[in-house]
C-alpha cells in the first residue's frame, strides 16, 4: 500500500497524519484555545489559526513518520462537511502539496472517515456492521457494508449529541467545550433530575426538546433557590449526561434490532464520552454484541482517520478530478 499524507482542518482543529501499508505512522494535531472565551467556535478565528498551523502541523507529521515529501504518494483530505474557511484552508493546502510534487488527491467525507477510524489499528471490526456516529455538528446510525459503503438509516433532525452537551454546559457556566466537563462531573453526581426526552419516530434523533427541557427546569429551579446549580452541579450534569445517552442507546438497539447486526461501533468526539461507552458495554453484555470504540485520539477531529479512509479509496481508485478544484465542491 501507498504512504499516504492526510489533512483534516474541519473545524478547529487542525491535523495532519502520515499513513503507510494501513499502519499510522504519526498523527499530529494542533488546536485553537482562541475559541474558549466566545463559548464555542468562531469560524473566522478558526480559518485564520489554520493558516498559521498547518505548514508546522504537516511538517511535525512528516518528521515523526521519519518520512519526507518524495516519500508520499497520495495526499488525502477533508472535502468537508465542515466549517467552509477551515475547510478551504486545509483542501488549498493539500492541493497545493499535490501539485508541487505531481501527486493524487484524495478527497474524504469527514463523517465516513470518523466511522473508518475504527480501522487505524486492532481490534477491527469485520464487514458489516453497525456504527452510532455521535459528534459536535451529527449523530448518526450507519450500516457499514464494506469500508465505502455506508447506509445512513438514522439521523439527527434539529441538534446532534455534541451540540446538546455544549449548550447545557453553557446554561451551568462550564467552560467551552463544555463535553469533557460534564462528563468529569457527572461522575461525582447522581442523575436525580428528570428532563424530558421527546424524540422523533423510528431511527432518527432530536435533542431540541430535551436542551428546552434541561433550560425551563433549570430556570425553575433557581428560581425558588437562586443556588441551585452551584450546589448540585454534579447532580445535573449526571442527569444531563443520563438523559443523553439513554437516548443514543435506545435508538442504537432499536437500529441493532431492525437490522440484525450483533457488531456495534461507537464514532466520532462524543464517543469519548465515559458514560456512554460504559452505557454501550452493558447492554452489549446484555444483548450479545460485540463493540469496537477507538481510543480517544482517533474519536476526535484528526488527520488519521482521513488517511485510513484515504488508504482505502487509493486501493478502489477513487481519486479527486485534477481538473476541478477541490474547495469548488465542498458541502
Amino acid at each position: 500500500m501507498p504512504t499516504i499524507l492526510a489533512i483534516e482542518s474541519s473545524c478547529d482543529d487542525t491535523s495532519a497524519a502520515v499513513i503507510a501499508d494501513w499502519e499510522v505512522l504519526s498523527n499530529v494535531t494542533a488546536g485553537q484555545a482562541v475559541h474558549e472565551e466566545f463559548g464555542g467556535v468562531v469560524p473566522e478565528h478558526a480559518s485564520r489559526a489554520h493558516q498559521l498551523n498547518i505548514v508546522p502541523t504537516v511538517a511535525v507529521a512528516l518528521s515523526r513518520a521519519g518520512k519526507s515529501a518524495d516519500d508520499i504518494d497520495a495526499v488525502a483530505f477533508t472535502r468537508g462537511p465542515g466549517l467552509i474557511g477551515s475547510l478551504m484552508v486545509g483542501v488549498s493546502f493539500a492541493k497545493g502539496f499535490a501539485l508541487a510534487h505531481n501527486l493524487p488527491l484524495i478527497e474524504v467525507d469527514h463523517m465516513q472517515a470518523h466511522v473508518l477510524a475504527h480501522f487505524a489499528e486492532d481490534p477491527k471490526p469485520t464487514f458489516p456492521f453497525l456504527c452510532l456516529t455521535v459528534s459536535g455538528g451529527h449523530t448518526q446510525l450507519v450500516v457499514v457494508r464494506s469500508a465505502l459503503e455506508q447506509e445512513i438509516i438514522g439521523r439527527t433532525i434539529d441538534d446532534a449529541a455534541g451540540e446538546a452537551f455544549d449548550k447545557s454546559g453553557k446554561m451551568l457556566g462550564l467552560p467551552y467545550p463544555s463535553g469533557p466537563e460534564i462528563d468529569k462531573l457527572a461522575r461525582q453526581g447522581k442523575p436525580t433530575i428528570k428532563f424530558a426526552r421527546p424524540e422523533p419516530g423510528e431511527l432518527n434523533f432530536s435533542f431540541s426538546g430535551l436542551k428546552t427541557s434541561i433550560l425551563y427546569t433549570l430556570q425553575k429551579k433557581v428560581k425558588t433557590n437562586p443556588s441551585f446549580v452551584k450546589e448540585n452541579l454534579p447532580d445535573i450534569c449526571a442527569s444531563i449526561q443520563h438523559s443523553i445517552v439513554a437516548i443514543l442507546l435506545r435508538k442504537l438497539t432499536l437500529a441493532a434490532e431492525q437490522t440484525g447486526l450483533t457488531q456495534v461501533a461507537l464514532a466520532g468526539g462524543v464517543s469519548a464520552n465515559s458514560g456512554l461507552r460504559e452505557g454501550l458495554q452493558a447492554l452489549a453484555k446484555e444483548k450479545g454484541w460485540t463493540v469496537f470504540a477507538p481510543r480517544i485520539e482517533y474519536c476526535t477531529d484528526n488527520a488519521a482517520m482521513i488517511g485510513v479512509t484515504g488508504a482505502f479509496k487509493y486501493a478502489a481508485g477513487e481519486f479527486a478530478v485534477p481538473e476541478v478544484a477541490p474547495a469548488a465542491r465542498l458541502e
